[in-house]
């Protein structure tokens, strides 16, 4: 987050259908685990076997499916069977280094309480997802679109055009994406839906190059006003945004 960025934006009210959320760094930030992830099973061979910087490693891996990771620099690691036994592990045994962004989990329960449609839409496998909704005892989305569900990760928008068809939405629906990652705001942009990009884990330049609506700094900003359920229309307030 850039340190002089002023949030200060008045409020603004916008009309959706349903939500689409990121996972990491929108719902929870699990940032050290993740780190200690790569450190353990990936960056000690990776790099001294290609001679990477491990710093290249974990910074071009935020945001991004393991698999187009691996791919980067080793493809023999690159399959489903591999990332998600890995996936699965880091919640077990990095749990404690997880903690949820402010404001999601109040976010998710009014959603739930009204009955407003949500997904979740991220880069993690399913094992990694469901471990960490577990460990953090968060509402656990009846629709998700997981890594393994589509052929092109992040910025490709396949991955949210898949979150609005698991919502059983009409095609001119209005869609709202929550992400902290700008391949995640181009992907959610290129779907074609209005996005919240919160400042969580990037600067807030990069999220704006990429193309976000608003710019928050957490969770906390996104706040469900009102559910029309006659009109399947959701009033979600944007406050102290990114001027």
């Amino acid at each position: 987050m850039s340190v002089h960025a002023d949030f200060s934006a008045p409020a603004a009210n916008i009309t959706v259908n349903g939500l689409l959320f990121d996972m990491d760094g929108t719902i929870i930030d699990s940032t050290p685990a993740i780190i200690k992830h790569w450190q353990k099973y990936v960056l000690a061979g990776l790099a001294k076997q290609l001679h990477v910087d491990p710093e290249e490693i974990l910074h071009s891996s935020h945001g991004r499916r393991s698999i187009d990771t691996l791919a980067l620099y080793d493809k023999s690691l690159a399959n489903w069977e591999y990332v998600s036994h890995v996936e699965g592990q880091i919640p077990k045994e990095y749990g404690q280094d997880a903690k949820e962004v402010p404001g999601a989990r109040a976010l998710l329960e009014s959603l739930d309480k009204k009955g407003v449609p949500w997904a979740i839409v991220t880069s993690g496998t399913r094992p990694l997802i469901q471990g960490w909704l577990d460990v953090i005892k968060l509402p656990f989305p009846q629709n998700l679109v997981a890594a393994e569900d589509v052929e092109q990760g992040k910025p490709d928008p396949q991955c949210y055009l898949l979150g609005h068809k698991k919502l059983d939405m009409e095609p001119y629906s209005r869609m709202l994406v929550l992400e902290d990652a700008p391949s995640g705001v181009k992907a959610g942009k290129a779907a074609g839906f209005t996005v919240v990009a919160l400042a969580t884990t990037h600067d807030t330049a990069r999220l704006r190059e990429a193309g976000a609506d608003w710019i928050v700094r957490d969770m906390e900003s996104v706040q469900l006003q009102e559910w029309n359920g006659a009109r399947a229309q959701a009033t979600v307030q944007i406050s102290q945004a990114l001027r």
